[in-house]
């Protein structure tokens, strides 16, 4: 090797480690980190969703007009479940139909290497429909009760 090609390694990896690699690795953190929050903003829209489904109509329940949601307390119930899981997370919408609950959100997210990547935020947006069903009407008289529970010890 001759005296003017024995430092070209280090010289190409001197350019390398700044051009390449850093951002590369830039990438893969702040792709890491988009990813937390957003599985964190998609539970906390489909926990929303899913409180906001048991808000029935009790006085059309009991009127006998059948098993509907209540769409204002639905829409308290869903923006008060959001800002207790994910305080971030901005509500969009939340639609509310005869037996479904409809949430979405929102979250504006600062990248950390906005600087490297020539990007300031990100916007994650998330949304999940919930339905409300009616269960059974009586335990089925069916299935066969275990003796002990019969049974009276003194």
């Amino acid at each position: 090797m001759t005296p003017a090609r024995s430092g070209q390694a280090l010289v190409t990896f001197a350019l390398l480690l700044p051009l390449v690699l850093l951002p590369v690795a830039a990438y893969a953190v702040q792709a890491a980190l988009l990813s937390e929050r957003d599985a964190l903003l998609q539970a906390a829209v489909a926990r929303a969703a899913e409180d906001a489904a048991q808000a029935v109509d009790v006085g059309a329940l009991r009127a006998g007009a059948g098993l509907r949601l209540d769409p204002v307390t639905a829409a308290a119930t869903a923006k008060a479940a959001l800002e207790g899981d994910d305080p971030h997370a901005g509500l969009r919408s939340v639609l509310v139909g005869p037996l479904t609950v409809t949430v979405s959100a929102e979250d504006r997210v600062a990248l950390g290497f906005g600087g490297l990547l020539r990007a300031g935020a990100v916007t994650l947006r998330a949304a999940a429909t919930a339905r409300l069903a009616a269960g059974y009407r009586s335990p089925s008289s069916r299935l066969p009760l275990p003796c002990r529970s019969l049974s009276m010890t003194g």
